[in-house]
């Protein structure tokens, strides 16, 4: 378990600085930023390497809501799950700390420009109400967890899984950064909003609230209709003894 849980906040380290990191230090940078489009790409990256660095350890959920789907879709044990996601925000903070350090070392530098933080109305980048916020971030983790658990599948050939899982969360960030910053996965919300305070406290109960009901609906839906069963056992075609 010791070794899971390191592989679980070293992962979540990774995709925290590197995708908060990309937002934060390089998507408006002078002349060559690399923009909505390098920053989902970023997020993409920092899934599809760890989970090839130390899926094969943890699993490489990184995300409480990926943990709690894969809860909810019978194929993780409820004794992990608290343990899980206590490893997955403390990489979460610690990223986030690391990247404070980076970045506050640029003169003009402020946490009031957001620091990467998910937020809804005026903290939206685009200005996108609560309930579009809410909406946006319990489909979106559902479409992200249903494609996590069919690409995790027995019936899927193995090895494959990180490059899927990757790019559904670059797709996902395409969408949804104009609308919440985007997060689908409540540690990386947290280790942000942590340094920054204020609104961004405020406002965290959403992106803990809507990435943990997407994934759970989405760990029973896909156990209801695509999870492989065993086959019930006829008594009546046993003869008695």
């Amino acid at each position: 378990m010791t070794k899971r849980l390191f592989a679980e906040c070293l992962g979540t380290f990774w995709l925290v600085f590197g995708g908060c990191g990309s937002a934060v230090l390089a998507a408006s940078f002078p002349e060559v930023g690399i923009g909505l489009l390098g920053v989902s790409l970023a997020f993409g990256l920092t899934v599809l390497t760890m989970a090839y660095a130390v899926g094969g350890i943890s699993g490489g959920h990184f995300n409480p809501a990926v943990s709690v789907g894969l809860l909810f879709a019978g194929r993780f044990p409820a004794k992990d799950v608290l343990p899980y996601i206590a490893a997955q925000v403390l990489g979460a903070v610690i990223a986030s700390g690391a990247l404070y350090l980076i970045a506050s070392g640029k003169a003009g530098f402020s946490l009031a420009d957001g620091f990467a933080s998910n937020g809804y109305g005026e903290h939206s980048p685009g200005g996108y109400s609560l309930t579009a916020a809410l909406v946006a971030e319990v489909l979106l983790t559902f479409m992200f967890l249903m494609i996590i658990l069919g690409a995790t599948g027995k019936s899927v050939p193995p090895g494959f899984a990180p490059i899927a899982i990757g790019l559904a969360l670059t797709l996902i960030h395409l969408i949804s950064i104009p609308v919440t910053n985007t997060s689908v996965n409540p540690a990386r919300s947290t280790g942000p909003a942590l340094f920054v305070g204020g609104w961004a406290l405020q406002q965290l109960w959403l992106f803990w609230v809507a990435p943990l009901v997407g994934a759970a609906l989405a760990g029973m839906a896909h156990l209801a209709l695509f999870e492989e069963r065993a086959p019930t056992i006829d008594n009546t075609a046993i003869p008695a003894e």
